[in-house]
């Protein structure tokens, strides 16, 4: 299991950013979100998902504790889609 917070690379495509967030799935898969630095310009940029196989811990990114507020946070702008 990826400690979310960690900076990860897909192994396929190179992509990479900090893992924010976990599905697992009924059918046994596990995927994680991994969010890109801002874009140059300022832009932020869309997460994806990875199945975990294919990411590969490269950093400690963000620690949970750097990132948490006062109270729990609402949707995640990341969520899976289809």
């Amino acid at each position: 299991m990826i400690e979310l917070g960690k900076l990860a690379k897909d192994k396929v495509t190179g992509f990479q950013g900090v893992v924010t967030g976990r599905a697992q799935y009924l059918t046994g898969c596990t995927q994680y979100v991994v969010v890109p630095p801002v874009a140059v310009g300022g832009g932020f940029q869309h997460g994806e998902w990875f199945d975990e196989g294919r990411l590969e811990v490269i950093g400690d990114g963000v620690s949970v504790d750097d990132v948490a507020g006062p109270t729990a946070g609402g949707p995640q702008r990341d969520a899976p889609r289809r």
